[in-house]
């Protein structure tokens, strides 16, 4: 060991980050977050009988976060945030279950090996990317000189503990991917699939082309496919639930708040000679940037208060889809293009042009003697834009249909023009404004998200809910208070996600863990919080013949257009005999497609055909200007005659070969990996208990 103390040097200063390590086998990083901690507190559930810690998991969850701000520079939003405790379980869970395995298989790692790999002729890439000259070569000489030198101590604990990491990752890896080969004959399969190219002739009976009646069913085929595909109709157990949804969007206090905070920061820097920029980087919720915008990508008030504001003013804030904005804007410059903003009266022409005709003339007429537009659009235009009293915004060349674009760059700024015609019906048109400006602008953006206070009254209400209902009645409850009662589709256990409501694994365990009526707690979804109840209880087994008879009858059904075109194919093969003529086969059948495709790739879409691997196959195997007997695709049955297909180039494939091969071992790989790992977590008795710790 005085050897490792003399070798624990690193600077800090070339430590590779946490995220370097979470590419193939990230969750094989050990945060060793038990070994600190020296009391627990209660579970947030268990791994194989192992308990993990309310604290364990917090920990992992704040190391996680603290990654990903080191590695994007940005903070996760607390919207995503469930998903990202929900991934931090899934990692840890993994690193559970493969450090038990490790175990399991013995596999260690020396303090001699890691000497080996930090003092070896080709140390670690993430070390030695630190130690490099100008020419880009490793210099030997400082790199021994940092890994010995006492002041780094600490910095060597931590790539210690990285370099043993690697080791033991690379020795899973090889007991993982002892068993994996790649054939001559995988690489050059994969060769053919990508450099091939096949000119092909066919004729297709679509199965699409027999109508319904061209086959019978009778109750004894559909008995028969019943019995003889049982399997397809076992079901797992199901259950549904009714439920309450208590919302935890931002509320019209939430986006006052925003508003007048930002209105107090418009004053303040109206006072005050300060740049922009910085207060920008103090209260924006988004980056600085200096942007030349048109007004088309302001949108709704922001455009139109854009387009009327002097250089240097502020303006805002203003509601937009980012939340609240102030802008302030530094200039503006001539455009080529010219912008319109304009509202609009629709009447659609639909059945009745006359009618349409008629209305619209009588509105011009009401407007024409003084009838206010805004007014008359919300109560007689029939499109979104009447709840805005017809305005469209502002728009360019090429946005609307032709009559309605001539009309609008035509017209005068505040003049009714008559109605116009499009293919949509009849438009009374008043153009409200016209620029050939883009803005320069700055901006501070403030989100608008529900603020603590609104988050704890929807669980409050949710939590009152929840007690009164289970002492009394659910749905009395529901009806008393006028809430509106849900119910989702039927769900397994085996379920990620919950019709209607999201992911929840604790609601989808209470679901199969209570009886019917049985009131839930509160449990968070992506829209709120929920209190449920268990609507219907669907026990596993196989789903009774008569419900299912009508699926089974379709089923049937194209079972039996399957069988005619396989019958229609071979007359037609009969009627071509040994001319390899498709021109036949609409002798036989009028709504048989004969077509043909050139210079297709094996691993492609066929144009015409679609990615039909039958189709291709028979490609690949079938003689040259041969037709072969009928080929069973996705919709029908197949006539082939390949006219073509190039050879192998034996030099392009000799270099390519190698790279091909690295690539097959690589994907083969990947999936033993995901495949393991799905395989611990399917065997595992994994407890979560997440619920109870996060609202």
């Amino acid at each position: 060991m005085g050897m490792m103390a003399r070798m624990r040097s690193l600077a800090p200063w070339f430590i590779i980050t946490v995220g370097g390590l979470f590419v193939l086998f990230m969750v094989l990083s050990d945060s060793r977050v038990s070994d600190i901690i020296a009391t627990r507190s209660n579970d947030v559930g268990s791994i194989n009988g192992i308990s993990v810690s309310y604290q364990e998991y917090s920990n992992l969850i704040e190391q996680y976060r603290k990654d990903q701000q080191q590695r994007t520079g940005q903070e996760i939003p607390e919207t995503q945030m469930d998903a990202f405790r929900d991934q931090v379980w899934e990692n840890l869970v993994s690193q559970k279950l493969i450090d038990e395995k490790i175990k399991e298989l013995g596999i260690t790692v020396t303090d001699q090996e890691i000497l080996d790999i930090i003092q070896g002729p080709n140390p670690p890439q993430i070390i030695t990317q630190y130690f490099v000259d100008s020419t880009g070569k490793f210099n030997r000489q400082a790199y021994d000189q940092a890994i010995y030198d006492p002041q780094n101590k600490e910095a060597m604990v931590q790539t210690e503990n990285i370099v043993r990491q690697q080791l033991v990752q690379q020795k899973l890896a090889s007991f993982l991917n002892a068993s994996i080969i790649v054939s001559d004959q995988d690489v050059k399969d994969a060769f053919i699939q990508q450099n091939m190219k096949i000119s092909t002739e066919y004729a297709f009976v679509d199965i699409n082309s027999i109508s319904d009646n061209e086959v019978s069913v009778n109750d004894a085929d559909i008995e028969k496919y019943y019995i003889e595909n049982s399997k397809e109709f076992e079901v797992d157990a199901q259950r549904q639930l009714k439920y309450v949804l208590f919302s935890n969007g931002a509320t019209k206090d939430d986006s006052m708040s925003v508003k007048n905070n930002l209105l107090a920061i418009v004053k303040k820097i109206a006072d005050d000679t300060t740049t922009f920029k910085s207060y920008v980087d103090i209260y924006s919720e988004k980056p600085y940037s200096k942007d030349t915008l048109a007004l088309t990508m302001f949108g709704g008030e922001a455009g139109l208060q854009i387009s009327k504001a002097e250089k240097g003013s502020l303006v805002g804030p203003v509601l937009t889809n980012e939340g609240y904005v102030v802008y302030k804007v530094d200039d503006f410059v001539t455009s080529k293009d010219m912008l319109v903003k304009a509202s609009h009266i629709l009447i659609k022409h639909g059945q009745d042009e006359n009618a349409a005709k008629t209305k619209i003339d009588g509105i011009y007429n009401q407007l024409v003697k003084g009838a206010n537009f805004e007014a008359t659009a919300k109560q007689a235009s029939e499109d979104g834009s009447a709840r805005n009293g017809g305005d469209l915004g502002w728009f360019g060349k090429g946005q609307m249909v032709k009559e309605f674009e001539n009309a609008s760059f035509n017209g005068k700024v505040g003049e009714i023009q008559k109605p116009v015609r499009t293919q949509f019906g009849y438009h009374i048109i008043k153009v409200t404004g016209k620029s050939d400006k883009k803005y320069v602008v700055e901006k501070i953006v403030n989100e608008v998200k529900a603020s603590a206070t609104t988050v704890d009254r929807a669980y409050d209400k949710a939590n009152d809910f929840a007690y009164v209902a289970d002492k009394k009645d659910f749905y009395s409850e529901a009806e008393l208070l006028k809430i509106e009662v849900k119910e989702t589709s039927p769900f397994t256990e085996e379920s990620k996600v919950i019709p209607g409501l999201g992911a929840n694994v604790g609601l989808i365990k209470f679901a199969f863990e209570n009886g019917i009526d049985d009131v839930s707690s509160v449990f968070k979804v992506p829209a709120g919080y929920v209190v449920a109840t268990v609507s219907k209880i669907t026990d596993a087994g196989k789903k009774p013949l008569e419900e299912v008879k009508e699926i089974i009858k379709s089923k049937v059904i194209k079972e039996k257009k399957f069988d005619k075109s396989k019958s229609i194919a071979e007359e037609i093969k009969n009627k071509i005999g040994n001319t390899n003529d498709f021109s036949k086969a609409a002798e036989v059948y009028s709504k048989v497609k004969v077509s043909g495709v050139s210079n297709f790739a094996p691993n492609g879409n066929v144009p015409g055909v679609g990615r039909d691997l039958a189709f291709t196959q028979a490609s690949l195997d079938s003689k040259i200007n041969t037709i072969t007997n009928p080929v069973k695709g996705s919709r029908g049955y197949y006539l082939l005659k390949v006219t073509q297909r190039t050879p192998i180039d034996s030099t392009i494939y000799s270099i390519q070969k190698n790279s091909i091969r690295e690539n097959l071992l690589a994907q083969k790989k990947n999936m033993v990996f995901s495949e393991w790992i799905e395989g611990l977590k399917k065997d595992a008795n994994i407890e979560d208990n997440r619920y109870q710790f996060f609202r």
